[in-house]
């Protein structure tokens, strides 16, 4: 028996049992089997020489933003009359990420236009965010079906997630992806459990803590083809990490992220607001000590204290360690320790190049009588 027809006899018995206070052990071991299994199906199988066949593109900017969408079925009008038609199309990946980036995506009315990961770039606030168009998923991803495993593995090493949905049909589908996404450990809008034995923990976040191998992501869900009732987009409007707007989802995406611009001014000169030093909590921190390091990795050696101009700061400026967090466009001079001077002038003279001990010294020789 393979792996996934162990997982699916788990669910089924899972689906069998009666859920309370009796059985609720019992439960909690059928589902740490079923974290077990999936991680072995992610696993790559024993003796393989490569990690298969995929799409992952470089890194590039300072995030990364993953499309996910899920197909859908039509009912078309052929010949003047109405008939179903399954014809599997996209939710609109690829036209946003045309409006969004200008870079040409395939758009088509059948199964997987998009066949492969296509990157774009997306220039806001004076940084660069890489926004992938990855091929849609459907039900069983987490299995392997429709290629879902290469998807899914783009979107774990992303920063966001933007989920775009049909407003008609979404919350089937959206309830769709969020379960194949944490089939694989892709945990959305949640973040990591503290658990301790007197805090009031489900056996879920207890399990994600054993394994050790979950990711936290934030999810916007993008909402198109609004071609619904008002009351339906009210409805869909109040939903939580939810967007109907276009002209609002940069900005949207930009608070999501925590990008946080950080601007350089050299000693005696102004500041250079033209390529500001880009700082996320994810990626690193977003402290002084962290700029730091984006300058260069001998500087915090170097730093003596830093002055802080900006809302971070309780005055301007600020005279600061390397543990003071930074805001958004707050502006940093680094202020390095003197070097010591090996010379120096007369009395003043700071070290003496005559050995320390008096039987090191030379000896001079003796006057001629």
């Amino acid at each position: 028996m393979g792996i996934i027809e162990r997982i699916k006899e788990i669910e089924a018995e899972m689906a069998r049992t009666q859920k309370n206070k009796a059985t609720e052990y019992h439960l909690g071991q059928l589902k740490a089997k079923i974290a077990k299994l999936r991680t072995q199906l992610l696993e790559p199988p024993k003796g393989a020489s490569g990690g298969g066949e995929g799409f992952e593109v470089t890194k590039y900017g300072h995030g990364r933003v993953a499309l996910i969408g899920f197909p859908r079925i039509w009912r078309l009008m052929v010949l003047g009359k109405l008939m179903e038609v399954v014809v599997l199309c996209s939710v609109g990946k690829s036209t946003l990420l045309t409006m969004l980036t200008g870079t040409h995506s395939e758009a088509a009315s059948y199964e997987f236009t998009t066949l492969t990961c296509i990157p774009g770039v997306i220039h806001y606030n004076d940084t660069k965010i890489q926004l992938l168009d990855l091929p849609g998923i459907i039900e069983g991803a987490s299995e392997g079906k429709g290629r879902g495993r290469q998807v899914i593995a783009v979107a774990k090493s992303s920063d966001l997630v933007l989920m775009v949905l049909d407003a008609s049909k979404s919350e089937g589908h959206r309830q769709i992806l969020t379960k194949e996404l944490e089939a694989v450990g892709l945990r959305l809008n949640k973040k990591p459990p503290q658990v301790l034995f007197r805090e009031n923990a489900t056996v879920d976040d207890f399990i994600d803590v054993i394994e050790g191998n979950r990711k936290y992501i934030k999810c916007v869900y993008v909402y198109n083809k609004i071609d619904v009732g008002i009351d339906d987009v009210d409805r869909l409007a109040r939903q939580p990490n939810s967007i109907l707007n276009l002209d609002r989802l940069l900005a949207r995406m930009w608070d999501e992220m925590g990008l946080v611009r950080v601007y350089s001014k050299p000693q005696g000169q102004q500041p250079d607001f033209d390529e500001p030093f880009v700082l996320s909590s994810d990626r690193g921190g977003c402290t002084v000590e962290d700029f730091c390091n984006h300058v260069h990795r001998t500087l915090v050696k170097d730093m003596k204290y830093a002055l802080v101009w900006g809302t971070s700061a309780r005055h301007n400026p600020q005279n600061c360690g390397l543990s003071q967090h930074l805001e958004d466009e707050d502006v940093v001079q680094v202020i390095k320790k003197k070097e010591r001077d090996e010379g120096g002038r007369g009395r003043f003279k700071s070290h003496s190049n005559a050995p320390a001990r008096i039987a090191d010294r030379e000896k001079k020789a003796p006057l001629k009588q």
